[in-house]
C-alpha cells in the first residue's frame, strides 16, 4: 500500500516538472516572439541605417567644438589581414569564453544581475562580442532602453547571429563595426587614426592599445584624460594574454616598454574641454550616445569659445618666454565662472598636436604655497584671526616620513629669512612658509583635508601619506579642482558644483539634460572674506613680491595666490574677482625635467594669469547684448562680466578677544613710566625729559596660551602636553633672550616695583635770587643776576631766564650771569626774571621776581 502511495507520488512531482517544463518554454517562446517581432534582420549586416551624430556646441549653440556627422571613418578589411594579435587581445579584453558560447554568457549575466540587483547599472557587464556587436550595429544609443528588455533584444539577436555565421565571421563583423573613438569604427580606421598606418602592420603593442578602446572609447582615448588608466588596461590585457597563453612573458614584457607615437588632431577645436564632455556622457548617457554614430545629440556646454580662445593664444606665447628663461616647455588654464559653477575655459597644455597632454585634470601636480589659503581658512574657522601672531622662527618639527626613513622637517622661507613674530594676515600674504606649516599644525591636518574637499579638491584620499608639508604642496591636486575649489572664497563660501553642460537634446529634440545650479554652504562667508581680504591686499604681500608685481591687476582688485614647488617642478598662479577664477599651472610634463633654479609661479604662470584676466575684462564688457543661438532663451548662455569694478566685501570686525598672540598682542602687555637714571618708576618729581614709557611682555610661543583644537577655550592646564609645545617655545625664548628691552619693550621681564629715590624732595636743589631783588627799579641796560645755590647732590648748572627767555647757562659757583636787557625788554616797564637750577641727576628747582625798567 505504502509502495503505491509512493508510486503515485513520484508520478504526480514528474508530471509537475514536465508542466513547468512545457509552461516555461512556452512562455520563453511568447517572450521571444514578444520582443522578436519589431526586430531588425542581423542576417543583413549591409542594410542597417545610421542616424545622425552626436555634436558638441559652445555656450552659444553657434560653434561647433565636435561635429562626427558624415565623418565616420571606417574601412572594411578580410578578417585574414587582421593581425592575429589584435583578435586575440580583442577575445580576452571583451569575451576570453566567446569561441565557447552560443552568443550570450550565464556566468556574466549572472554577475550583472547581482551587481545590478545591489544598485549598479542595469546594463552592466555580461555582453558578450556577439552581443555588442548587435548593439552598436542594429540597437543604437536609445536611452530610455538601457534596461532589461534591451538585454532581451540583444540576447534574441545574438543567438540568432550565432546561428547565421561562424565564430570568425562575427569577430570579423565585430572588428569592422565597434567604435574606437575619435570617429574611428573599425579595426582599420583606428589604425589610420591612431597610429596612421594599416592594421595589418600595427605591432603586438599597438594592437593590444586599440583592443583596450572598445570599452570605454571616450575615456581611454589617447588624446583623453586618463593616460595612465589606458597604459594599466593595455598592460592588464598582455598579462592576460600571457596567462591564456596567447604570448609569452617575454613578448608581453616587450610590448610594454614599446614607446607608442599618435596622431596628431590638428583640427579639434578646445579638445581637452571637448573630451570631458565626452566622458561625461559616457559616464551619464552610455557610449553609444557619444561613440557609436546614431544618438544623434546635440549638447550645448559652458564653454566661452572667446575665452577659449583667448587663453590658448596666450599660453602658447607666454610658453615660448617660459622655455627660454626658465626651461618651462608646457602650461595650462582653467577659467570658472564662481556664481554658476560653468567651466568657461580649460587648456590642458600648450600644443594639444605635440602630447595630448592634459595638466588641466591631471591628479599628480603638486601646488606648492597654491594651497596654503586652505589651511589658513581652516585655523579662521577653528577661532584663529587674521591678526593672530605666529614666531617665524627655525623650527623643527620633528621627525617625519616612512617607517625606517623618517628625517627632521625644519622648512625653510623662500628668502631664506625669519621675520620673528608675524601676522597670519601677512604671513599668508607674503607666503611665508615656516608660519603656514604652524598654521596647518594648529588648524589640524585632517580638518584642513576635509575642507579641501568640501571646497572641491578630489585627490587628497590617502590621508596617511600626508603630514605638515601638505601645506608647502606635499599632497597632489588638480589645477581644475583647485580653481573649482579658489571658486568657494570668490562666493563667499558657496560651492557651485563644477559644470560643463547648459543643455542636451535627443535626435527628436527632446530635452535630456539642462544646466541646474546646486549651490552648498561649505565655508562661513566671513572665513571666506578674510581669506579674500588678505590676498587682494597689495600692500600686505608687497614686502615679498613688490609694488605693480604680476599679482596685481591696475584696473580692479584682485584675490591670488602662488605655489612653486621646491625642485621648480610646477609652477601655479589662481586668483580671482568676484566674477571670474581662473588657474594658471607651468612647467614640464615629464616630471624629472625640472624648470630652471628660481623659476617660481610669480615668473612662470603668473605673468599668464594676469595677460588673461585683463584682456578677459576687455574682451567680455564691450558689448552686453545676448547673441541669439539655438539655446532656449531660458538659459543665459553668452558669459559676460560686470562692467562696474566689483570690490570684495571686508570681513566683519572681529569683537576684542582676551587672549596674547589670538588677538594680534604679542603677550599681555603692562605699560610703565620709568625714569631714566634710577630705572625705577617715574614719580611727580621725576623730571618729564628723564621719563621713558616701556612695555612689558611675557612672550611664548602661542601654543603656551592655547588648546589648538580650541583656541578661544580655556588656557591649557599643561602647554607640554602638546607634542610641539617644546619644539615652538625653545625657538621663542631663544629669540626673546636676544631681544631685552629695545625700542620701548621688554620681553619676559619684570617691570620694577620700586619709585624712583633719587628725584625727591630731600634731594631738591635750593636756589634764590639775591640780585636783584623784587621789584627793583632798573635803569641801566646791562644788567648782572646773581644767585645763592646749595643741593645735597651737588649743583650742575643754573640757567637765566628773562621775560622767558634763555639768556645764558653757568655751570660754576656763583652762579651769576650780566647781559644786556635791549633785546629781552618787553614794551611795558614790568619785566620778569626766572632762574632754573639743575643737580647732577637733573633735580631741579626754580626762583622767580618781578622788577621795573626805566632808562
Amino acid at each position: 500500500m505504502i509502495r503505491q502511495r509512493k508510486g503515485k507520488f513520484i508520478k504526480t512531482i514528474i508530471k509537475l516538472i514536465v508542466f513547468c517544463i512545457i509552461i516555461g518554454f512556452l512562455s520563453g517562446v511568447g517572450i521571444i516572439a514578444y520582443f522578436a517581432k519589431d526586430l531588425p534582420d542581423p542576417t543583413k549586416i549591409n542594410e542597417r541605417q545610421v542616424v545622425e551624430s552626436t555634436k558638441i556646441y559652445d555656450r552659444t549653440g553657434q560653434i561647433v567644438l565636435y561635429d562626427i556627422h558624415g565623418e565616420e571613418r571606417r574601412t572594411l578589411i578580410p578578417f585574414e589581414e587582421i593581425p592575429q594579435f589584435i583578435k586575440d587581445a580583442t577575445v580576452i579584453a571583451e569575451d576570453d569564453n566567446f569561441y565557447h558560447h552560443i552568443g550570450f554568457d550565464w556566468k556574466g549575466i549572472l554577475r550583472a544581475f547581482i551587481a545590478n540587483f545591489q544598485g549598479k547599472k542595469i546594463a552592466q557587464g555580461g555582453s558578450t562580442i556577439s552581443q555588442q556587436f548587435i548593439k552598436n550595429a542594429y540597437l543604437g544609443g536609445s536611452k530610455s532602453e538601457r534596461t532589461y528588455t534591451r538585454k532581451i533584444k540583444e540576447l534574441i539577436l545574438a543567438l540568432i547571429l550565432e546561428r547565421k555565421y561562424s565564430k570568425d565571421e562575427i569577430l570579423s563583423f565585430y572588428l569592422n563595426q565597434v567604435p574606437y573613438g575619435s570617429n574611428a569604427y573599425g579595426i582599420e580606421a583606428a589604425a589610420q587614426t591612431f597610429f596612421n598606418k594599416s592594421a595589418k602592420d600595427l605591432t603586438l603593442a599597438e594592437s593590444t592599445l586599440l583592443a583596450a578602446l572598445p570599452n570605454a572609447p571616450s575615456y581611454y582615448s589617447p588624446y583623453g584624460s586618463h593616460p595612465d588608466e589606458l597604459k594599466n588596461r593595455k598592460e592588464y590585457i598582455l598579462d592576460r594574454m600571457v596567462k591564456f597563453n596567447y604570448l609569452t612573458k617575454e613578448q608581453a614584457e616587450e610590448a610594454k616598454q614599446e614607446e607608442l607615437k599618435y596622431t596628431s588632431q590638428a583640427d579639434l577645436k578646445a579638445h581637452h574641454f571637448v573630451t570631458m564632455v565626452k566622458e561625461y556622457l559616457e559616464k551619464e548617457y552610455g557610449q553609444d550616445y557619444i561613440d557609436i554614430n546614431m544618438a544623434g545629440l546635440k549638447v550645448y556646454t559652458t564653454l566661452d569659445w572667446d575665452l577659449q580662445k583667448l587663453a590658448e593664444e596666450i599660453i602658447s606665447e607666454k610658453v615660448i618666454a617660459n622655455e627660454k628663461n626658465y626651461q618651462a616647455t608646457n602650461a595650462a588654464l582653467v577659467t570658472i565662472d564662481p556664481k554658476t559653477g560653468q567651466l568657461l575655459t580649460l587648456v590642458g597644455s600648450k600644443n594639444y598636436e605635440e602630447d595630448q597632454f592634459n595638466v588641466a585634470t591631471s591628479p599628480y601636480r603638486q601646488p606648492g604655497s597654491s594651497f596654503k589659503p586652505f589651511a589658513y581658512a581652516m585655523a579662521f574657522k577653528k577661532g584663529y584671526t587674521p591678526e593672530t601672531i605666529i614666531f617665524d622662527l627655525p623650527t623643527s618639527f620633528g621627525k617625519f616620513g616612512p617607517a625606517g626613513e623618517e628625517k627632521e622637517y625644519a622648512p625653510k622661507n623662500y628668502d631664506l629669512k625669519f621675520r620673528g613674530p608675524i601676522s597670519l594676515k601677512n604671513a599668508l600674504a607674503q607666503s611665508i612658509n615656516l608660519v603656514s606649516v604652524k598654521v596647518l599644525y594648529l588648524a589640524g591636518v585632517h580638518d584642513t583635508i576635509n575642507l579641501a574637499q568640501d571646497m572641491g579638491i578630489t585627490t587628497l584620499k590617502d590621508r596617511n601619506r600626508y603630514s605638515l608639508s601638505l601645506v608647502l604642496g606635499g599632497g597632489e591636486v588638480k589645477l581644475l579642482d583647485e580653481t573649482a575649489a579658489y571658486s568657494v572664497f570668490a562666493s563667499e563660501g558657496t560651492k557651485h558644483p563644477v559644470k560643463l553642460i547648459l543643455k542636451i537634446e535627443d535626435a527628436q529634440g527632446n530635452i535630456l539634460e539642462e544646466y541646474e545650479d546646486d549651490p552648498e554652504n561649505v565655508l562661513d562667508k566671513q572665513v571666506a572674506r578674510q581669506i579674500n581680504d588678505i590676498l587682494s591686499d597689495e600692500s600686505a604681500r608687497a614686502p615679498m613680491f613688490g609694488n605693480n608685481s604680476k599679482l596685481y591687476l591696475p584696473n580692479r582688485p584682485a584675490a591670488v595666490k602662488t605655489g612653486t614647488t621646491q625642485d621648480y617642478s610646477d609652477g601655479w598662479t589662481v586668483g580671482y574677482t568676484p566674477s571670474l577664477v581662473v588657474g594658471v599651472w607651468a612647467g614640464n610634463n615629464d616630471f624629472t625635467k625640472k624648470m630652471r633654479q628660481g623659476a617660481a609661479g610669480l615668473y612662470v604662470a603668473a605673468p599668464i594669469w594676469n595677460e588673461f584676466m585683463q584682456k578677459a575684462y576687455e574682451l567680455k564688457t564691450k558689448d552686453t547684448n545676448i547673441i541669439s543661438s539655438e539655446i532656449d532663451n531660458s538659459i543665459e548662455n553668452e558669459f559676460f562680466l560686470p562692467e562696474n569694478i566689483e570690490n570684495f566685501t571686508p570681513p566683519e570686525l572681529i569683537p576684542d578677544i582676551d587672549k596674547p598672540m589670538i588677538n594680534g598682542e604679542l603677550a599681555y602687555q603692562k605699560k610703565v613710566k620709568i625714569d631714566k637714571i634710577s630705572n625705577k618708576l617715574a614719580t611727580d618729581l621725576t623730571p618729564p625729559d628723564l621719563i621713558t614709557e616701556k612695555t612689558y611682555q611675557e612672550v611664548h610661543s602661542i601654543l603656551y596660551y592655547i588648546d589648538k583644537d580650541n583656541p578661544l577655550g580655556d588656557y591649557p592646564d599643561d602647554p607640554y602636553q602638546d607634542e610641539q609645545f617644546l619644539n615652538w617655545e625653545k625657538v621663542v625664548l631663544d629669540w626673546v633672550n636676544k631681544q631685552s628691552c629695545s625700542e620701548g619693550f621688554c620681553y619676559n621681564q619684570n617691570p620694577p616695583v620700586e619709585y624712583d629715590d633719587i628725584h625727591t624732595k630731600e634731594n631738591q636743589p635750593e636756589i634764590e635770587i639775591i640780585y636783584p631783588k623784587e621789584n627793583n627799579l632798573i635803569t641801566k641796560n646791562i644788567l648782572t643776576i646773581q644767585t645763592q645755590t646749595s643741593a645735597p647732590l651737588g649743583i650742575k648748572q643754573v640757567d637765566f631766564f628773562f621775560n622767558n627767555l634763555l639768556v645764558g647757562t653757568d655751570t660754576t659757583y656763583p652762579y651769576s650771569i650780566t647781559f644786556n636787557l635791549s633785546s629781552y625788554l618787553k614794551p611795558l616797564n614790568e619785566q620778569t626774571i626766572k632762574v632754573r637750577a639743575y643737580d647732577k641727576v637733573l633735580n631741579r628747582q626754580e626762583d622767580e621776581i618781578t622788577i621795573n625798567t626805566n632808562y
